[in-house]
């Protein structure tokens, strides 16, 4: 069985809003591309669980807040 983790619907938008980011900062802050910042607020792509924990750590928000695995 293969788990998928995908961002929570809005969760990862909210939190990089309240950051005070856009989503080509957070890219930077990141080493992601705008465009797949982009894909993954609106939970149309999957994450690696490196990638969601940086992701995290640069909002400041716990892993569980963020994602969920399928």
């Amino acid at each position: 069985m293969e788990v998928r983790i995908i961002a929570k619907s809005n969760a990862v938008t909210k939190a990089r809003i309240v950051k005070g980011f856009t989503q080509r900062e957070l890219a930077d802050r990141t080493g992601l591309s705008y465009a797949y910042i982009s894909l993954l607020e609106r939970s149309m792509k999957t994450i690696g669980p490196g990638t969601a924990k940086k992701l995290a750590e640069a909002l400041g928000e716990p892993f569980e807040e963020l994602f969920e695995l399928q």
